[in-house]
């Protein structure tokens, strides 16, 4: 099961070539999980989850450009791997709001929770686990 959403790029994301430039898009798949590990996470009852989470890995393949028009983008983020200090999640990237929408980008981030205090990575909590298969499951 996928997590969608619904990203709106910007007239500031598009390069001198009329499409969204590769470090513009990186920031859109980043403002795509934001709803779910940080206001969902929040409203679950999960506040330490975002006070940290460091991406540790990312790799971007580009099958078509993304022009900027005036509406929205899908992303559907999938939970692809679950270890006790990191997770890894999957992106497919369409280039309209329609699931029929042709998939220009696929992505994947590996992402770690982060205590901000000690400045050290630490293990997801059992409560933060259950989250995230489920945001991925009931999606």
């Amino acid at each position: 099961m996928s997590y969608i959403s619904l990203i709106r790029p910007r007239w500031s994301d598009m390069d001198v070539y009329g499409h969204v430039n590769h470090a513009n898009m990186v920031t859109l798949l980043e403002e795509a999980r934001i709803p779910l590990l940080f206001g969902d996470a929040v409203r679950a009852g999960l506040t330490e989850l975002p006070k940290g989470i460091v991406v540790v890995k990312l790799a971007v393949h580009y099958r078509s450009p993304i022009v900027v028009s005036d509406q929205d983008i899908r992303v559907e983020i999938s939970l692809k791997d679950l270890k006790h200090a990191s997770f890894t999640l999957g992106y497919r990237v369409h280039s309209g709001p329609a699931e029929a929408d042709k998939v220009a980008v696929t992505a994947e981030t590996v992402l770690a929770p982060f205590d901000t205090a000690s400045e050290r990575p630490r293990r997801l909590t059992e409560d933060e686990r259950a989250f995230l298969e489920k945001g991925f499951a009931d999606a």
